[in-house]
């Protein structure tokens, strides 16, 4: 095989570079923001997919962050490259405060401010009245912090695509100069 290891990587260190990248998570943060803003689609597309992207990964549904931005990217007329890179946004480092604060404004929305949750644990998490207890302020409270972080997201990113573009067309030799050489 051509691009393979030498040697197998271990259960142990795969775990752990999905947690916590090789590099740096400012490297890591570099690459994708170099990656959204070389995307070849109009700087609207590319930021309606990237705050797709984010919205998605402010909701509690680990796992499905990539299909469910990459759908409703599709559906919006987002680019969806962008939505799977939006979905980044949403990391080991940010998911507590994904989580912590969803449940917050959740119950709030649900008129439960006192933010006290009852959990019976003894028969186990995965019961669906133990599940959705938890599951349902979340989902409801992702929604107000999702909006407002992937529109922050859409006026970061719009601009800086756009600059990033009308630059590379700057720089590009007028079509007539091409092959006169």
């Amino acid at each position: 095989m051509l691009f393979k290891r030498r040697e197998a990587e271990t259960l142990l260190n795969r775990l752990r570079v999905s947690l916590w990248p090789r590099r740096s998570w400012g490297r890591s943060t570099r690459y994708v923001v170099h990656r959204v803003r070389r995307l070849s689609a109009t700087p609207h597309a590319v930021a309606l997919g990237f705050a797709v992207g984010v919205f998605v990964s402010s909701t509690p549904f680990i796992g499905f962050h990539m299909a469910l931005s990459a759908a409703v990217a599709w559906i919006v007329g987002g680019s969806i490259v962008a939505a799977l890179l939006g979905t980044f946004v949403g990391n080991p480092l940010t998911y507590p405060l994904f989580w912590v604060g969803s449940y917050e404004v959740g119950s709030l929305m649900l008129g439960r401010g006192d933010g006290e949750m009852e959990l019976d644990l003894s028969k186990g998490i995965f019961q669906t009245d133990q599940i959705w207890t938890l599951l349902k302020p979340m989902t409801l409270g992702s929604i107000p912090i999702g909006i407002a972080l992937a529109l922050l997201s859409y006026v970061l990113v719009k601009p800086a695509v756009n600059a990033y573009q009308h630059r590379r067309r700057e720089l590009r030799p007028p079509d007539e100069a091409v092959g006169m050489h």
